[in-house]
């Protein structure tokens, strides 16, 4: 079980509960600040940190504001909700400052999957020299939005927003249930013990649910990918980047992950096939690929540390 270590207050006087687990070595090998996606929270990723702590890695994280065990926005707790990507920014940059940086083992690393890789792009194109690099696992630099048009869904994150309806769930959503949610034809993992593994840590803290999103928190997303396309600096940005997406992913957009790695001064770019949103809940054998990969890029940013490669 992951323990939280603390609650950090933003500027704005919230309450974010980020959590510090030590590698467990004498000799820590770097540290990894791990950033999980909408409505995720630390517990959910308890395997993905034990397989970083086995690499004598040491483990940041914390929950995003409006999600896990931080503070909830809304009056009804279960909304998905934040009136600008620039506050998740925010909270992001105080935890560094605060938290991470003054404690934390060189070289440190991102390691952040969707909602979370998407945060990270930004605060690395506005502070390219800050870590030795970023792992970015399904990151959200687009949204996918089947069955509607990708324009129309932009324009009524709009609309609702003028009309007052900020703070109202988009079409579809709800709040957390997972009936709602089954295994079959899910659009995040094909295994099934993995898949389960979210909804029996809610099963086990009711606290940790969340919902569906506002159209205030779409209308944001919409914005800040706008905000990551309109960046004229990504060439500028030389920290190395993996991008690890899945071929069958049905929630970001893997196109554009593919081109944003383009822009990229020094970024791999690698799909999995049949792999879904989730790549670290997926199958064994997607995640030994992801490791694969995971474990080559630690090794290259090593390197470099040390001056072994140029």
């Amino acid at each position: 079980m992951v323990d939280a270590t603390g609650y950090l207050q933003t500027r704005d006087n919230l309450a974010i509960r980020y959590a510090c687990m030590p590698s467990g070595s004498p000799k820590p090998r770097g540290t990894v600040v791990l950033l999980g996606g909408r409505a995720e929270f630390i517990e959910k990723h308890e395997e993905t940190i034990k397989e970083l702590n086995d690499r004598a890695l040491q483990v940041y994280t914390f929950d995003w504001r409006g999600q896990g065990l931080s503070s909830r926005l809304l009056e009804d707790r279960q909304k998905g909700h934040v009136e600008s990507f620039d506050q998740y920014m925010g909270d992001l940059q105080r935890f560094l400052d605060r938290i991470l940086f003054p404690n934390a083992e060189a070289p440190i690393i991102f390691l952040a999957h969707s909602m979370g890789g998407h945060i990270t792009l930004r605060y690395l194109n506005e502070t390219p020299s800050a870590t030795a690099g970023a792992v970015l696992v399904s990151p959200m630099i687009d949204i996918c939005t089947h069955p509607l048009p990708h324009g129309l869904t932009r324009w009524l994150s709009k609309i609702a927003g003028r009309a007052g309806w900020s703070e109202h769930y988009i079409v579809g959503a709800g709040d957390y249930n997972p009936e709602r949610q089954p295994f079959k034809n899910n659009p995040l993992t094909n295994d099934p013990h993995r898949f389960m593994d979210e909804h029996k840590k809610i099963n086990s803290n009711p606290a940790l649910a969340l919902g569906g999103v506002t159209y205030g928190w779409l209308s944001a997303a919409f914005e800040s990918i706008d905000t990551i396309f309109s960046s004229n600096n990504w060439k500028n940005m030389e920290t190395p980047v993996l991008m690890v997406g899945g071929s069958a992913d049905r929630v970001v957009s893997i196109p554009a992950m593919r081109r944003m790695c383009q822009r990229l001064a020094d970024c791999r770019c690698v799909v999995l096939k049949h792999a879904k949103h989730e790549i670290l809940k997926e199958t064994d054998s997607v995640r030994r690929q992801f490791w694969l990969e995971f474990d080559q890029f630690f090794e290259k940013i090593t390197q470099i540390k040390s001056g072994g490669l140029t």
